[in-house]
């Protein structure tokens, strides 16, 4: 990121209530703003009411499929880049989520590094639309 000031508006989307809590902390150290949901719905919600710039959604939870999430998330804010996480090895799926407009794919567990290169990679796209 070029700038210091700048800080990515993160939608974390995943029903796995431990594994968000962790992972928004870390995030946030890195002066990332994280808004937490533990569903689909909860995810729904949330962007109704900010922008932001990334989503990072989990491929499988109990309430919605997480393809589902992403053909709603698209279609309310098509702009918004999204990263699915699975936990499952599922690249299937994962690939299915770039085919209806997700940006990549991690599995779960992945490094923080990695991750955060990819929401980094993400960000340079998304401020390419945002004008």
């Amino acid at each position: 990121m070029s700038n210091p000031d700048e800080r990515i508006q993160l939608l974390l989307v995943d029903d796995e209530q431990g594994y968000v809590n962790v992972l928004a902390n870390r995030l946030s150290k890195r002066n990332i703003i994280v808004t937490k949901a533990f569903n689909g719905a909860q995810g729904i919600q949330a962007l109704r009411k900010t922008d932001f710039d990334i989503a990072l959604l989990d491929l499988k939870m109990e309430d919605m499929d997480g393809i589902e999430v992403l053909k709603i998330f698209k279609k309310m804010y098509p702009e918004m880049e999204v990263i699915m996480l699975t936990g499952h090895g599922s690249e299937t799926a994962a690939k299915e989520g770039i085919s209806h407009g997700a940006f990549d794919y991690l599995t779960k567990p992945c490094e923080l590094d990695e991750l955060l290169e990819k929401i980094y990679q993400a960000y340079e796209k998304r401020k390419q639309t945002k004008v």
